[in-house]
């Protein structure tokens, strides 16, 4: 129960339109309940079973309105009736009945009308908390959840809460009747009749089939839109560590958002037409009953046949059940049920512990001005142990290099600094505070990532590099920090320059191009620390060089921990921390960890070999 009025709050920012779709559905029934309550009165005078002394016009009086609105109604049928005859009274009655159908439908479309943004805005809503919320949520949430089930849980189940609980709010549940056995029983009625009914049947259906044609190509919009959101969602988990790193969070949102709002948009016009369909259909329907009316009128009246008025008002009531009625409670029960369980879903994201946060009261941090301390750190992971009490300082301005091998802790440690983590034991100090006491977004400003895997979002090559810059970047910006990359000739020779699409995940670029970038988004932020994990491992000689010469460039003047598993890379390093089961087992410059043969000089002869 506490999970649906998590659901219902939703809707509290729609009021104005819950109030309007309210409003419009009671008049929908005044013009409903109207339209049928007049056709009673009016068989009554047609056969005869009342009569109507009504001397002079009745006057409509607030005391007794209901009495005196109905003598009014009998005084000005008979009047038409004396003056015309039962024919033209049947006939203009039927365009009255006909008109407060229409009435009626048109008030029950708008009650739709008004309940659409309440459905999509209800969707649209949850779907941005359940993205920013993604966003924020450690890494390790991720490592314990499966991609595709996030993405079902946004796309899939979110939509499931619209056709399993909305749906019932708007109280439209329809299902078809039986059509044969009503149509058997017309026929056993009048087959003339039935055959003339169905003879202007497909009328209606020509015009229904227009407006879905229309439905159809709003549908396509929509779809297409909802891939994008996809894509997006996707490319951001995937991308999930730069994002963070480049504290492109609100970045993202907003172009989520952006996409999101146009999606939220088509689907109304969607459903507003799809909803159309219905009352169309319905009025359409009715337009035949009165038709049917006035020639089943003339048969019985003209003695056209030998249908009886009595049999005449059966055969009406049965062909009025043709109209598809409310569905069933059994069957809302089912939907509301099977929305739960979607509820439920999405509620492990959106309700998800997230220990990374920041304080009640955090510092604020603008600058780097002394030193990065790891003072007796250590990490645990599901309760397995990753770092045992680790120790070291590096100074601003220098350049820290973590080899070892795989599995040994060198990547936990650079995940650490921008709290990607946070320490199980210790502390991690910068400037002498501990990192968990400063604002998160002001902590990943100082820093720039550039990852082994580069990681890019299918967008432009400029739009790459500048990604995550809060403020407006310039082309010649763009260009400066590429050409500090060693990617701007690159660029240039792509078909569109800085404008050329990258590909999903950057495809249709080279790895050495593709790192090139991400090095020239890191020039770009232009961060005093830099977090360099195993940013060339993957490449071939040429492009290693090309990197490397990059690296260097963006590495002067600022603070920098190097990832490395090729040892040649890192000898220009002012200290080297090497690494084995979570612990530092030697640390030193290059030529000192060489005089103490030990590990390093080790895996020096390893890959001198």
């Amino acid at each position: 129960m506490s999970d649906f009025i998590r659901v219902i709050r939703y809707i509290l920012p729609f009021k104005g339109y819950a109030l309007l779709n309210i409003l419009s559905n009671i008049l929908a029934v005044f013009f409903s309940l109207f339209s049928l309550v007049m056709v009673g009165p009016f068989l009554e005078i047609l056969f005869g079973t009342k009569e109507v002394n009504i001397a002079a016009k009745p006057v409509v009086e607030l005391s007794n309105l209901k009495d005196s609105l109905v003598d009014f109604f009998y005084y000005q049928l008979q009047t038409i009736i004396d003056q015309y005859g039962k024919l033209d009274a049947l006939l203009f009655i039927c365009i009255i009945v006909a008109t407060f159908i229409f009435l009626k439908n048109l008030f029950r479309f708008l009650g739709l009308y008004f309940m659409a943004p309440i459905r999509n805005g209800v969707i649209r809503d949850i779907r941005n908390q359940l993205f920013s919320k993604i966003t924020v949520l450690p890494l390790g949430y991720f490592s314990e959840e499966k991609k595709g089930d996030i993405m079902t849980r946004v796309t899939s189940d979110v939509q499931e809460i619209e056709w399993g609980i909305l749906s019932v709010l708007e109280a439209t549940f329809r299902e078809p009747v039986a059509f044969a056995a009503y149509l058997t029983a017309m026929l056993m009625i009048s087959p003339v009749l039935t055959l003339f009914v169905f003879t202007i049947l497909p009328i209606t259906g020509i015009i229904i089939a227009r407006v879905a044609k229309s439905l159809k190509k709003s549908s396509h919009d929509a779809q297409s839109k909802l891939s994008l959101l996809m894509s997006i969602i996707d490319e951001t988990i995937s991308g999930l560590r730069i994002v963070k790193g480049f504290n492109a969070i609100s970045f993202q949102n907003r172009k989520f958002q952006k996409e999101n709002q146009a999606h939220f948009t088509l689907m109304n016009r969607v459903l507003r037409r799809k909803d159309l369909s219905s009352p169309l259909a319905e009025f359409l329907s009715i337009l035949v009953v009165c038709v049917v009316l006035y020639i089943g009128g003339r048969m019985v009246l003209g003695g056209e046949g030998d249908l009886q008025p009595q049999a005449f008002i059966v055969f009406m009531v049965i062909f009025s059940q043709i109209i598809p009625p409310a569905r069933a409670f059994a069957s809302a029960f089912y939907n509301i049920q099977k929305g739960m369980a979607s509820v439920e879903r999405i509620n492990k994201i959106l309700y998800a512990h997230n220990d990374i946060v920041d304080t009640s009261n955090p510092k604020e941090l603008n600058n780097f001005n002394h030193a990065i301390s790891f003072n007796k750190v250590s990490f645990a992971y599901e309760q397995q142990l990753v770092l045992k009490n680790i120790n070291f300082v590096l100074q601003k301005g220098k350049a820290l290099a973590l080899v070892g091998a795989s599995g040994a802790g060198k990547s936990t440690i650079a995940d650490l600094i921008p709290r990607f983590y946070d320490v199980t034991d210790g502390e991690i100090l910068l400037d002498g505070i501990d990192i968990r006491k400063y604002r998160l977004e002001d902590l990943r400003k100082l820093m720039g990532i550039v990852s082994q895997e580069a990681i890019l979002f299918n967008d432009t090559v400029f739009n790459n590099i500048a990604f995550g810059i809060e403020r407006e970047v310039t082309r010649k910006e763009v260009v400066h920090a590429a050409k500090v990359a060693n990617a701007h000739d690159f660029i240039v020779q792509l078909s569109n320059g800085y404008d050329t699409l990258v590909g999903d995940r950057g495809s249709k670029l080279s790895g050495g191009e593709r790192q090139r970038l991400t090095i020239a988004r890191a020039v770009l932020k232009n961060p005093p620390i830099l977090i360099l994990d195993e940013a060339t491992s993957s490449l071939d000689a040429v492009s290693e060089k090309l990197v490397q010469d990059a690296l260097f460039k963006l590495m002067q003047n600022r603070t920098s921990i190097v990832i490395a598993h090729r040892l040649s890379t890192i000898q220009f390093a002012d200290e080297i921390l090497v690494m084995r089961r979570g612990e530092i087992v030697e640390q030193g410059t290059h030529q000192e960890l060489l005089e103490k043969e030990g590990t390093y000089q080790q895996l020096v002869k390893l890959q001198a070999f």
